[in-house]
């Protein structure tokens, strides 16, 4: 019996930072017959920001090819959980569905050692949720 991979769904406000790094390095990292993520925004921007592009790739995750996309009830319609990205007020909220928050720093702007950082963070926290789920 073979098993749908249950979606994930990265979001925040723009979709350029945080919920890029998210999506991607689960993807990255997981199981992909167990699970997959997607990322969206709630008011997607219009490319991801250049500092997280470059120290994504600085770990061998190319992002150049990621675009921003609007979170809508289809896109997240298949989704097993939500989690933001510590947007605050302009989290979407989608009744039914799973749902965690992660109040993380916005790269946006920062210098490289800092979204560095926020880079880590992300990861950490996306590798303690494969091992929670068992998706490694």
């Amino acid at each position: 019996m073979t098993t749908t991979p249950k979606l994930i769904v990265f979001a925040c406000v723009h979709n350029a930072g945080r919920s890029q790094m998210a999506a991607a390095w689960f993807n990255a990292l997981v199981n992909p017959s167990q699970a997959r993520a997607i990322s969206a925004g709630t008011e997607p921007g219009s490319r991801v920001h250049p500092e997280v592009r470059e120290v994504m790739l600085q770990v061998g995750i190319d992002l150049s090819g990621s675009t921003p996309q609007k979170l809508t009830d289809t896109l997240a319609a298949d989704a097993y959980m939500l989690i933001t990205m510590g947007c605050g007020e302009p989290c979407p909220a989608i009744p039914g569905i799973r749902r965690d928050d992660w109040p993380l720093e916005d790269p946006k702007g920062k210098p490289l050692e800092r979204v560095r950082v926020i880079r880590d963070e992300v990861k950490a926290r996306v590798e303690a949720l494969i091992a929670a789920e068992g998706w490694s």
